[in-house]
């Protein structure tokens, strides 16, 4: 089951005061992006954040599970209704993930 656009949007709103926050489609479900930065993962309209120690120590509940079959665990946020909370959540993750690799150019 796919994620609805719905949910998707309501995901970037209530991260949005972390930075600016993006999402792109992918296999049928959403990559989310902090500032160009990858930190999360919207899949079956359910919220995945990448496991940090600084979300960790965030974290009202620490919930690992795999967004889908044969992923890693990620954070399952089922508390997405606190926009504070998220965008707070969402700014430490960002911090310490590392930078994203720049694409190699086609000759």
């Amino acid at each position: 089951m796919a994620s609805s656009t719905d949910f998707v949007q309501y995901i970037t709103d209530q991260c949005s005061g972390a930075g600016e926050i993006t999402t792109k489609k992918m296999f049928g479900d959403y990559g989310v992006y902090c500032n160009g930065k990858i930190i999360g993962l919207i899949c079956d309209d359910c919220f995945y954040l990448k496991p940090t120690d600084a979300g960790r120590a965030l974290l009202r509940t620490i919930d690992l599970r795999p967004p889908y079959e044969g992923a890693k665990d990620y954070f399952y946020i089922a508390d997405v209704d606190d926009h504070d909370y998220l965008a707070t959540l969402i700014s430490e993750t960002y911090k310490v993930l590392p930078e994203a690799k720049p694409k190699k150019k086609k000759k």
